[in-house]
């Protein structure tokens, strides 16, 4: 009996040996510019993320009004340089919360709860415009129909709220519903290591790289969390293909005007959240990405979000992207230790796994 344990014995001495030694060369932390509202290790490491993130801080602090950097040539340099590194992490792009079920707080940053409270009242009026009411002016006219029709939310949410007025979403009646379901249920596809397309890119904890290839007429963007995938963006003159295979990412087009990068992406299928869960799709898609580094540690960036099959009126938000100075690409395993479990049962006791399709 002794004999027959020793092979186990020997089994798990040299597991526990192995584990101390990965431990031993395993990063002491994640990257410092997580912002994730999960267990971190013990309270020593706590600590030494804590004044880690305090050091980077400081760093941004000396970065802060330096203006954006360029090539010899003058033209902006959006990602990283030979002396500066780092990654972009997004926010909220400013749209009113018109919903019937209280959002979660990282669907709204800025928006104060009573300004969360006056915009879901008063933005039910942009929600509720009615269908095709101003789409009718087409794309260029679009954006301003559909803050129009929805101008009492902007006005409702500003009142109370510290953040700025809100651009109101011209839901349809379907897509509301969704909406509030989301807010409910929280099973976004991210959370189970799918792509998620447009500026959902952004909204993670790690940020995104972007990466420009002017030579080869390519940039790209690479997700720190989630699958790790990337998106490409052709910057060589080419049009949207007249037949494309719903993807993701979709197909993004870019050019420059000015300092700003225009990118026009279609083809999407809905199999991802654009964002956190506030804004529902369809394969009608088409995003319109507007970015301009305004200074080293900043750059704003514009979302013009164009869905006949799920809204009354093209609309726009915007936000800035903030710049995390000395951190880069780094190994991440999805769902590891299940600690978003909040994200993947949302408001139930447990997941539904009676279809062998996981959303």
């Amino acid at each position: 009996m002794k004999l027959a344990l020793l092979p186990f014995a020997a089994f798990s001495v040299a597991l526990l040996a192995g584990s101390s030694a990965m431990r031993a060369q395993a990063p002491q932390a994640p990257n410092p510019g997580v912002q994730v509202l999960v267990p971190q290790g013990n309270a020593q490491d706590q600590a030494e993320a804590q004044a880690r993130q305090a050091q980077q801080q400081a760093a941004r602090a000396k970065l802060a009004n330096q203006p954006a950097p360029r090539t010899p040539d003058g033209r902006i340099v959006l990602g990283n340089t030979n002396t500066v590194k780092g990654l972009w992490i997004g926010g909220g792009l400013g749209f009113c919360n018109a919903n019937r079920v209280t959002p979660p707080a990282s669907l709204n940053p800025g928006l104060g709860r009573a300004g969360a409270d006056g915009a879901r009242a008063g933005g039910a009026a942009g929600a509720a415009a009615p269908a095709g009411g101003a789409r009718a002016g087409g794309a260029a006219g679009g954006p301003a129909g559909g803050r129009a029709g929805g101008a009492a939310g902007g006005r409702g949410a500003g009142r109370g709220a510290a953040a700025a007025p809100c651009t109101p979403v011209p839901y349809m009646e379907w897509t509301l519903a969704v909406s509030d379901d989301r807010r409910v249920n929280e099973l976004e596809p991210h959370t189970r290591c799918k792509p998620s397309g447009g500026p959902r890119q952004w909204l993670t904890p790690y940020g995104a790289e972007f990466l420009e290839l002017p030579d080869q007429k390519l940039a790209f963007i690479f997700d720190v969390g989630g699958p790790h995938t990337y998106r490409t963006i052709f910057m060589d003159g080419r049009k949207h293909p007249e037949k494309l295979t719903p993807t993701y990412y979709g197909h993004s087009i870019g050019w420059w005007e000015g300092d700003t990068l225009v990118v026009d992406t279609v083809g999407f299928n809905e199999g991802f959240w654009i964002d956190r869960g506030q804004l529902p799709h369809t394969e009608k898609l088409h995003l319109i990405e507007r970015y301009t580094r305004t200074a080293l540690d900043s750059m704003r960036y514009e979302l013009t979000v164009d869905d006949p099959g799920a809204y009354t009126a093209p609309f726009t938000g915007t936000s800035n992207l903030r710049w995390e100075n000395g951190t880069e690409l780094f190994e991440y395993i999805c769902q590891q230790g299940n600690e978003a479990d909040t994200l993947m049962v949302g408001g139930g006791t447990k997941a539904d796994r009676s279809s062998p399709i996981v959303p």
